[in-house]
């Protein structure tokens, strides 16, 4: 189905929930949702005799996303995609959660049973469904009164209580706020960062200095080709998610470069650089304007092209590395690797033998080497690309090229900048609807 008013015109005739699964084209549990459940015969006909079912891209209706994400949030604490919402045909909303696995596992419903118990609920106990429905939308509608009427001029104990708050969630020794998993917050950083600028606490710029240099030291950070993936699955910042954004590319060339501008350090306009030429070598339209994403799903034997595996793109064998380099030893050393896999802990067995590339030694001098071995990445199939243009994530990506030509010199960022404005300009400006 497709989202339009024919979708609630069906549910009404035929006395059905409407199920709509909002996600994006390289959203990983996004993939794992639709093999395990929407792509099951048996699963799928349970959704089809029970429910009106909707798929909606986030990136093409953020409108919609936007809805019903606030309401996952409100009624379980937390969100995040694929995002599995269930409402009446009345388009009220009255139960939602994020990735469900396709039988009970990880504390959480087995996706069938989740279907047969809530239509079943509707069928047997319809006016308790639609008063949950009706509770959720009034406390809605509360929290948002609420919000409307508190609008106050943010002032400096603000600020402090907000630092404090970070400050008790730092982790010292790795960086980052809190614990496995860890994302990369460039919001915060820029924060903490304008903290440290108005009170001159030293506290606040280490938070932030460390929390830079950890992240570009692990598996989070693209060793070979740049450009930071979207979170870690652990408190070290070396498994990560495999997937890459383009607003996360955006955002931390902005945070490495302050930290640059403020430290003088090389090692931060380094990580920025690095940044800066994944974006425009792998994210750029040939006109100008920047894709929104790499999948951390790729192809892992070209043989067999159905078959993908999250981070296949970016992991390697020793003996792959061996066998391009010869004396592979300086760069072992440098990026961790082992003969048997340096992934100590792979609930999944999704890196049995492989390696993670993260800087486990001195910086050797392993240019030449580096280059080979992106070389040899460059024959695998890439990870999916999100080709979709988003002003908004654009816009953030112009900002940063056009700081990173300010705070570095290089007349190639404020070109990259420039055509990406003028594509925006020329291809998705309207003047009036």
């Amino acid at each position: 189905q497709i989202w339009d008013s024919s979708i609630w015109e069906q549910a009404k005739v035929e006395n059905k929930l409407v199920l709509i699964s909002i996600g994006y084209s390289t959203c990983h549990w996004c993939h794992v949702m639709e093999k395990e459940s929407f792509e099951d015969w048996e699963t799928a006909e349970i959704m089809n005799q029970h429910l009106i079912c909707v798929k909606v891209d986030r990136e093409e209706r953020p409108d919609v996303d936007r809805i019903y994400m606030m309401f996952v949030q409100a009624s379980t604490g937390s969100g995040g995609w694929p995002m599995s919402v269930f409402l009446t045909p009345e388009r009220k909303p009255f139960y939602g959660g994020t990735y469900f696995p396709p039988d009970n596992r990880y504390g959480r419903p087995g996706f069938a049973h989740l279907l047969h118990s809530l239509a079943g609920a509707w069928r047997s106990d319809r006016l308790r469904v639609e008063e949950s429905a009706a509770q959720v939308l009034r406390q809605l509608h509360e929290h948002a009164a609420q919000n409307d009427s508190s609008v106050e001029t943010v002032g400096r104990e603000v600020h402090s209580m907000v630092f404090n708050y970070f400050r008790r969630a730092f982790d010292p020794r790795l960086g980052g706020f809190g614990g496995a998993p860890k994302f990369p917050r460039p919001s915060v950083l820029s924060f903490i960062l304008r903290y440290y600028a108005a009170e001159r606490e030293p506290a606040a710029l280490e938070m932030v200095l460390v929390t830079l240099r950890e992240m570009a030291k692990g598996g989070m950070n693209d060793q070979l080709g740049g450009g930071f993936h979207r979170y870690s699955v652990d408190e070290h910042w070396f498994v990560p998610h495999f997937e890459k954004m383009l607003y996360d590319q955006a955002q931390l060339a902005w945070a490495y470069l302050e930290a640059f501008q403020i430290t003088h350090d090389v090692q931060y306009a380094d990580v920025a650089r690095a940044i800066f030429q994944y974006v425009g070598r792998d994210l750029m339209h040939p006109d100008g304007g920047f894709y929104s994403a790499e999948d951390a799903d790729s192809v892992i034997d070209p043989a067999h092209p159905h078959d993908k595996g999250e981070g296949a793109f970016y992991i390697f064998s020793k003996e792959e590395i061996d066998r391009t380099l010869g004396d592979s030893a300086a760069f072992c050393s440098r990026f961790g690797v082992k003969a048997a896999g340096n992934v100590d802990n792979d609930p999944h067995g999704e890196f049995t033998g492989k390696n993670i590339l993260y800087q486990a030694g001195p910086e050797d001098d392993c240019a030449s080497d580096v280059a080979k071995i992106l070389e040899l990445r460059s024959t695998k199939p890439r990870p999916h690309l999100d080709d979709k243009i988003l002003t908004a994530w654009n816009g953030l990506m112009i900002s940063a090229f056009a700081k990173g030509a300010q705070v570095l010199g290089d007349k190639r960022y404020e070109q990259a900048a420039r055509r990406a404005l003028d594509h925006i300009r020329r291809d998705l400006w309207t003047n009036g609807i």
